[in-house]
């Protein structure tokens, strides 16, 4: 069985849910050497999550911003507010949707259903690059 780790980086984004899955592939030039295994997905930000959804129509993912700017809003009466109004929103929204993802390879790709894609949830206004650490295993 084979291990390796990357620590890469997602290009800044807007606040939105993002559909990254080709960019987090290009940056693992060793996923196609892995007939079968898994690929865990970390991202290292407490404002910002991952999550795996359809990829076909961007209405889900307006959907999908629109719902948890509504679940979590910004004019709650939030205590930590030191770093803006989008923060504490960005904290809650985060662990609500999660930091990891643990997806199959087979065949040297991730073995996604047919329209399944890999979203960065992004709950800041400007949140900046995102850094992923991601650690493949298998064989």
């Amino acid at each position: 069985m084979a291990w390796s780790q990357h620590h890469i980086t997602l290009r800044p984004r807007p606040r939105g849910v993002h559909l990254v899955t080709r960019e987090i592939v290009e940056q693992l030039p060793d996923l196609s050497e892995l007939s079968v295994g898994l690929a865990h997905l970390f991202i290292q930000h407490t404002s910002a999550s991952l999550t795996l959804n359809e990829n076909a129509s961007p209405d889900v993912r307006h959907d999908f911003e629109t719902w948890l700017n509504t679940a979590v809003p910004e004019d709650f009466a939030w205590t930590h507010t030191l770093e803006g109004p989008d923060d504490m929103p960005a904290h809650v929204k985060a662990s609500l949707m999660g930091p990891s993802l643990t997806l199959p390879v087979a065949g040297g790709k991730l073995a996604l259903g047919t329209w399944q894609g890999v979203y960065l949830c992004e709950h800041r206004d400007r949140g900046g690059s995102r850094s992923l650490l991601v650690t493949l295993s298998g064989e």
